[in-house]
């Protein structure tokens, strides 16, 4: 693959490759355990099946900004902790949010709580699903270092990438207290918003993935610096993206349904800047729906009162702006050439996808 030129889709194949020998590592070791050890392994490789593998894909091209890989395989195996750690949080997520599918699929808490029902066990389904998706999620957050410190790549920089890894486990789950948190208390400014959007998810699809990769490829901290120019702001125009798409997406596409993000009540920079721009007697409806069942009469009222506000708007304005911001200093960043090239197909497919 490095002297081939760039195939995103041979590289998602190459990433979910190396991911299922991975697991298939792990089920050698835990088949002795029985059949319920076999249910929570399916359950692992149904979270890691799908998806864009964009922040492997940061983290190679991470890599790559430095120099290009001589163990391919290695550098795949390294990268792959990235999407380790990515299904421990969505699994964790869907739980804590109470959505009943990812990627068009049941959830894991639910798809759990559907087997015991099935099978007729004792206690409460519920209560089981809850269990095995906790237990699963760090499991999988367990593999994500397990993945990276057995790459196979020299260990001095396996060791400094360590480092950062560990800052971004610990980001993504005070980034998800901090959802949590603002969950919880009914409210959230622009301002909160943007942090629990930052720390959640911008700085762990983008940024760290890009200082991971270039630290494997024993890029120092004046190029960490460079890229967190390019991959903070990349980072937060793609899970504004995300926000949209929360609300605004088709369910056909998004594997959601439609206004998830509403009947969840997440308070997100889009809710925020709605709730700050409307009119208040529907800024009142508004905050009076968040976190309900909806109906689909419900979806479209609020979403007409998040674009008569602006917000719809601002967060396109805002994802233009940050894209752009990350685009220029990508174009003066000390970095191959041809992961410039690449990291800015990379950009747009993060920012203007539609799922």
């Amino acid at each position: 693959m490095s002297s081939q030129p760039w195939d995103a889709a041979a590289f998602r194949a190459a990433v979910s490759a190396t991911l299922d020998a991975f697991v298939d590592e792990q089920a050698a070791r835990l088949g002795p355990l029985g059949e319920d050890a076999d249910l929570l392994l399916a359950q692992a490789r149904r979270s890691l099946a799908g998806g864009k593998r964009l922040r492997a894909a940061f983290c190679y091209w991470g890599y790559r900004a430095v120099r290009p890989p001589e163990d391919e395989p290695a550098l795949l195996r390294a990268v792959g902790a990235l999407e380790l750690l990515h299904a421990s949080a969505l699994v964790h997520d869907d739980y804590m949010d109470a959505s009943d599918t990812r990627r068009g699929r049941p959830a894991t808490h639910k798809a759990l709580e559907a087997v015991h029902r099935e099978r007729g066990w004792s206690g409460d389904a519920r209560q089981y699903g809850a269990a095995g998706a906790i237990l699963l999620g760090d499991l999988l957050l367990s593999w994500s270092e397990q993945m990276l410190r057995t790459c196979g790549l020299p260990d001095g920089p396996v060791r400094a990438a360590q480092e950062l890894f560990d800052t971004t486990r610990s980001e993504v789950i005070t980034g998800q207290f901090l959802d949590v948190s603002a969950q919880a208390r009914g409210n959230a400014d622009v301002e909160t918003a943007m942090r629990v959007l930052r720390f959640k998810s911008a700085k762990y699809t983008v940024e760290r993935p890009l200082h991971i990769g270039a630290a494997l490829a024993g890029g120092g901290a004046d190029l960490q610096r460079e890229l967190s120019a390019v991959g903070l702001p990349l980072g937060e125009a793609f899970q504004l993206r995300d926000d949209l798409l929360g609300v605004f997406g088709d369910p056909e596409v998004t594997g959601k349904p439609a206004g998830d993000d509403l009947s969840e009540g997440k308070r997100t920079v889009l809710v925020a800047l709605a709730l700050q721009g409307a009119k208040p007697e529907e800024a009142k409806r508004l905050e009076g729906k968040l976190g309900t069942a909806l109906s689909a009469g419900d979806v479209a009222e609020l979403r007409r009162i998040i674009d008569g506000s602006g917000a719809h708007a601002e967060v396109e304005r805002r994802i233009t702006a940050l894209t752009q911001c990350s685009l220029s200093a990508l174009a003066e960043a000390p970095v191959t050439g041809e992961a410039r090239t690449v990291l800015r197909e990379l950009a747009e497919a993060a920012t203007q996808r539609v799922v």
